[in-house]
C-alpha cells in the first residue's frame, strides 16, 4: 500500500527544502514531552493499523498543511494530576508553537490542544 505524505515546500536561492509531516510531528512529540506536568501524548487504540489506513491518525498528533504552507497542529494530550488543565494546555501550545516555527521557519496558525486523560503518578 502506498503511503501518502504532504510536504512543506520552501524555495530556497539554490534549490527548494522540502519538509515532512513526519518531521513536524516528531518535533511536536518533543516539545511536548518538554512541558512540566504533561503525561504524555495520547494514542487512539489501534494506532498501528491506524497509521496504514491514514497518516498519523492514531498517533494523537494531527497537523493540517495549508495552501500557503502555513500549519495547523492538533494534539492530544495527558496531563499529571493536581495540574491546572489551562495552564498546561497553553504551556503546550507556546511549546509546540515555539519548536516548530524555530525549528522549521514555518508559520504555526493554531494549536489545538484536547486534554484526553488525567494521569496519576
Amino acid at each position: 500500500m502506498a503511503e501518502y505524505k504532504q510536504y512543506i515546500n520552501q524555495e530556497q536561492e539554490n534549490g527548494s527544502v522540502m519538509i515532512s509531516e513526519d518531521v513536524i510531528s516528531t518535533i511536536v512529540e518533543h516539545a511536548v514531552s518538554d512541558v512540566e506536568g504533561v503525561a504524555g501524548i495520547v494514542t487512539k487504540p489501534g494506532a498501528d493499523i491506524a497509521d496504514l489506513i491514514s497518516k498519523n491518525w492514531g498517533r494523537g498528533i494531527k497537523i493540517l498543511i495549508a495552501q500557503d504552507n502555513s500549519l495547523s497542529i492538533d494534539c492530544n494530550v495527558a496531563i499529571s494530576y493536581g495540574q491546572s488543565v489551562v495552564d498546561i494546555a497553553q504551556a503546550v501550545q507556546a511549546a509546540i508553537i515555539s519548536a516548530v516555527e524555530s525549528m522549521t521557519g514555518v508559520k504555526v496558525t493554531a494549536v489545538n490542544v484536547n486534554v484526553c486523560g488525567i494521569v496519576r503518578k
